[in-house]
Formats: C-alpha cells, structure tokens, sequence
C-alpha cells in the first residue's frame, strides 16, 4: 500500500513539474505534425460529415441543410468557431456536437438513442455525426474564435466550466487546472498549455475534431473530455453532458480572437 502510494505521489508531482522551455523531442514532434497537417486524414471525413449534411436521411427522409448552427437554418460557416453559445429553441447552450445530435433527432426523426448507440469512433466505424461535425468544423477553418456570451445562460455556463477546471477530487486530487492552470508543466514528450490564457485555450480548441494517428480514428472535443475526466479518475460524464459543454465554453471563451485551423490531427 505504501508502495502504492508513493508511486502515485511521485506520479503526480512530475506530471505537475515545470519545465523552462521546449525539449528538442517535442520541437521535432511538432514539425513532425506540421508535415502531417499537409495531408491530413480529417479531410475524408469532412467529405463524408458534408455528403451526410445534404443528404435526405432519418424516418423523415431530410437533410440537415435546414439545421440552425445559431447562425441560422443552413448557414454553416462560422458556425464552429461560435459555439458553445444558447439556444433559445431548447433553452440551453449546446455545443456543437450537441447542436449536430439535436438536428438529426429534430429534422430527421431519428431518436436520441440510436443516434448516440455509438457516441464516439472505434474500430468498427465512425458514427455519421462525428463525420458531420468534422464537415461543420472545417467550415469555420481560419477563423477567429468568437464563442458569444450575451445571454446569461451563456456566461452562467461559462462560471460553470470555470468552477469545473478548478475543482480537485478523485484519488489523486487532480483537476483540470493541475496540469492546465499555469505556464511551463508537461508529461512525457507533451507540452501542457496554461488554458486559462488566450494562447494556451486555443491549443485546447485547435486541431478538434483530429485525426488520431495511433489509433486511425476521427474523434471530436466531446471525446477528449471525456478522456480528460478518465485521465484524472473521474467517472466518464454521460455523453452530451452539460458539464462538458460548459468546460468547452470556459476553453472557447479563453480562446477568443485566436484562429481555429480546422480538425487536425492527432499522435
């Protein structure tokens, strides 16, 4: 037990350790992602994510083109780089896989549930809303984050996500802000950005939905959340939860003005 312990001890303080600066390792890493990103994956499936958007599907053979991003019905560019943001149809501030599910259960008439039988990619598929969402991110490639927060259901969530990124728990007492909460700390080869400053939230934003190399797999924010939480011991929040929509929201609104480069790829 004692054992146990310490190893777990020890774990903690290196992962929270700082570092004066970027290793060679992670430099070359890096350039190795750059070339990546020249024939990223993320492509295909945005391909698919636009064909399923005009398609007439669902028990009531529609599309998704008259799906309301918060822009209005159909309009799509610009979209991802707005949300998380209220809408006032459910009277809640949904994200934008939130947004997706809710357009495909709404104007399609599929149910929630078979919707999300298969929330996240895995070896025997992508499900068709994690290809719409990837074809909705890439239509706001290049463009400044500007999440709103005019309604107070909008800054409400944002608090949220901000008391969420804080709060220490599980067996290690980790939250968020252990690893992501100041400048200078890593774990292994990784660089781990300070989320609550405009140029670290973004890297948090960046490159999601991304191509994950090691597994071939296209996986969206709502996963890497939910990696997050697993990651400190937590138990995984259902899917679509509101806690994870309002971590999204406190990221994004940290993010403001900085440009989204379209889903990315991942190691």
């Amino acid at each position: 037990m004692r054992a146990r312990f310490i190893l777990a001890a020890t774990a903690g303080i290196a992962l929270a350790m700082p570092v004066l600066a970027q290793t060679g390792a992670s430099a070359d890493f890096q350039k190795f992602r750059d070339v990546m990103e020249e024939d990223n994956p993320a492509e295909l499936f945005e391909a698919r994510g636009e064909a399923y958007w005009k398609t007439p599907s669902g028990p009531k053979h529609a599309s998704l083109e008259q799906c309301d991003l918060g822009l209005g019905p159909g309009v799509v560019a610009g979209a991802y780089v707005q949300m998380p943001r209220y809408f006032a149809d459910v009277d809640k501030v949904m994200d934008a896989e939130s947004r997706v599910v809710h357009c495909m259960v709404t104007l399609q008439g599929l149910t929630y549930e078979a919707v999300t039988r298969q929330p996240f990619s895995n070896q025997s598929g992508t499900p068709a809303h994690v290809n719409v969402v990837t074809y909705v991110a890439g239509q706001s490639r290049n463009m400044p984050i500007a999440v709103p927060q005019r309604h107070p259901k909008e800054r409400e969530m944002y608090q949220i996500g901000k008391e969420i990124f804080n709060f220490r728990a599980g067996p290690y007492d980790f939250a968020c802000a252990t690893c992501h909460g100041t400048d200078g700390k890593r774990i292994r080869m990784q660089d781990l950005p300070n989320l609550t400053r405009p140029e670290g939230a973004i890297k948090a934003v960046q490159g999601w939905p991304g191509y994950r190399m090691t597994g071939g797999l296209m996986l969206t924010s709502q996963w890497r959340m939910n990696d997050c939480f697993r990651q400190q011991r937590f138990p995984e929040p259902k899917y679509l939860s509101d806690t994870v929509t309002a971590i999204l929201t406190y990221q994004a609104v940290n993010a403001k003005g900085q440009i989204y480069r379209g889903p990315g790829i991942k190691r």
